[in-house]
């Protein structure tokens, strides 16, 4: 089954609550076990690969149900219901979630007060359905969807930006590029180096280090959309690596490879990485090439070290 959604399991982590103190980490698997979730599923990341979904969505469930008066923390990492939160479980509900938890004045005031999805401060908070139960990602899964709908956009404007600009700067884009990962030494090493080879298939080489102990030879390609660079561009620069007798090599295109280039440079006993278009814009997103920081919100959460007594 797929990992059910944060609401969804607030029954199960109040259930176990209600047998006695649990551990967060110990839920996690207990819950994992108790829905019969694959290990990839268990080892499903957030969009960021900081978290588990799994532990995420329990997080937030376990925030909740103790925003309104379900769960206490007895203990650091430790959890478990409260007298309101057994009295509930009592009832024996089939589901428990943000609506349920709106019948509480408790969980009302503090849900009117974030601004959640679904209220509105000038409502009637104790007439409020609550947010939809179609609202089903928590708050962190939505702030990094939005993150991944924002870079999504900002590849397709880099790309676009790139395909209008002269092939002198795409050049210069590289050398920008290489030398943010940590390659060629400094941008006048590079630049003095990339271009210059003239070789059919190779457009330049750059120094793997700053010691030039090992070099990689570039080949780029500007492509339009929708183009995609096939076996035989490849198999030339492959050529040239051979006759150049170099074991590395990069080809960066602005668009994509056919799954026949691909293929090819699995097997060769020269390393070639193919750069697409969406893979060079990411890169040129995580290195600060062409983009621009607009604004960085920080998510802080608490610290848990901070409040342990001695």
């Amino acid at each position: 089954m797929t990992i059910p959604d944060y609401q969804t399991l607030m029954l199960p982590v109040l259930q176990l609550a209600g047998g006695g103190e649990q551990r967060v980490i110990d839920v996690v698997d207990l819950i994992a076990d108790q829905l019969r979730l694959t290990d990839e599923e268990r080892q499903t990341l957030l969009p960021s690969g900081r978290q588990r979904v799994l532990h995420n969505r329990i997080h937030w469930a376990k925030f909740y149900l103790t925003k309104a008066g379900l769960l206490s923390s007895p203990g650091r990492g430790r959890f478990a219901a409260t007298q309101a939160g057994r009295e509930l479980l009592a009832q024996k509900p089939a589901r428990i979630d943000v609506s349920t938890l709106m019948r509480l004045p408790q969980f009302r005031d503090f849900y009117r007060n974030e601004g959640g999805a679904g209220t509105s401060g000038k409502a009637d908070a104790a007439s409020s359905p609550g947010p939809s139960d179609a609202d089903t990602t928590t708050p962190e899964e939505q702030i990094e969807t939005a993150v991944q709908a924002v870079e999504a956009t900002l590849r397709a404007d880099l790309l676009e930006r790139i395909g209008k600009n002269s092939p002198a700067f795409f050049e210069q884009l590289i050398v920008e590029l290489l030398v943010a990962m940590g390659y060629g030494g400094s941008h006048k090493n590079a630049a003095g180096q990339l271009g210059r080879s003239g070789d059919g298939g190779v457009d330049g080489v750059i120094n793997e280090d700053r010691l030039g102990l090992d070099r990689v030879y570039v080949q780029a390609k500007r492509y339009s959309a929708g183009n995609a660079v096939g076996r035989p561009d490849v198999q030339a620069f492959v050529g040239s690596l051979v006759g150049l007798g170099a074991t590395k090599g990069v080809f960066v295109t602005t668009s994509t490879f056919s799954a026949q280039a691909r293929d090819f440079v699995k097997h060769l006993s020269q390393r070639v990485v193919l750069l697409d278009g969406p893979s060079l814009a990411d890169l040129m997103i995580e290195h600060g090439i062409g983009v621009r920081t607009s604004r960085t919100i920080e998510v802080r959460r608490l610290d848990e070290d901070f409040f342990e007594e001695a």
